[in-house]
């Protein structure tokens, strides 16, 4: 009797120790890693206006709990720039979840863009392994189009869209091979043309307002993973 007793009670214990443990794995804040350049920094708006910070406070307001976003992202930044820069900043993999947007420098500075596709494949093969999840944790934002703004004045803006337009058609096939989420945002960027609310105080960098209309975009798939 006293044995059945004691494995009665041994194999409650170690119900509520699985409950438990399932329980705090369940609960532990989610994780999220941005990499990119000025867009994912926020360049000209406050830290809370980044995308990425509206990102986890409205997720954090749908009851999704997350730890701030880790931002590994500069003004700037090329592929290449920003590949390096990863190889020197600290990293905890597996995130929950990964972003990148990348590639407007490279054309800002008349990069190829064969070079470009093969420095983008390898970063998103870097965020997929960031995120120990075979890709289904990734998404990519398109390249907005600075040539809507102010600061493009007196440049050749048609010629800025359809080279952002090819780098773009480049990151969509790239993402498409290796189904990764692809959010189109370059259409909301074209949008500053006629509103400037979207226009961060700089005159080429996108505002909060802007910001917020990205994370309305990418929101979705945050609820269907």
């Amino acid at each position: 009797m006293k044995l059945k007793t004691f494995a009665l009670k041994l194999l409650l214990a170690l119900t509520l120790m699985a409950c438990q443990s399932k329980q705090s794995k369940t609960s532990s804040p989610k994780t999220y890693l941005a990499l990119g350049d000025s867009y994912t920094i926020g360049e000209s708006v406050q830290d809370s206006l980044r995308w990425p910070n509206q990102l986890v406070s409205e997720l954090n307001q749908n009851r999704k709990k997350f730890e701030a976003a880790t931002i590994v992202a500069q003004t700037g930044w090329t592929t290449d720039e920003l590949a390096a820069a990863m190889d020197t900043v600290q990293l905890t993999p597996p995130y929950d979840y990964v972003s990148l947007l990348i590639g407007v420098n490279n054309q800002y500075r008349g990069r190829s863009i064969e070079n470009f596709e093969t420095e983008f494949i390898q970063l998103l093969e870097r965020a997929i392994i960031l995120g120990g999840q075979e890709g289904t944790n990734i998404f990519v934002l398109s390249i907005p189009d600075w040539g809507v703004m102010p600061f493009a004045e007196g440049r050749d803006r048609l010629q800025i869209a359809q080279e952002i337009d090819q780098f773009n058609s480049v990151i969509q096939a790239v993402c498409r091979d290796k189904n990764i989420v692809y959010f189109d945002i370059t259409a909301i960027s074209r949008e500053a043309t006629t509103n400037t609310l979207l226009v961060a105080q700089d005159g080429l960098h996108p505002s909060g307002t802007m910001y917020a209309r990205w994370v309305s975009t990418v929101l979705p798939f945050f609820n269907a993973t």
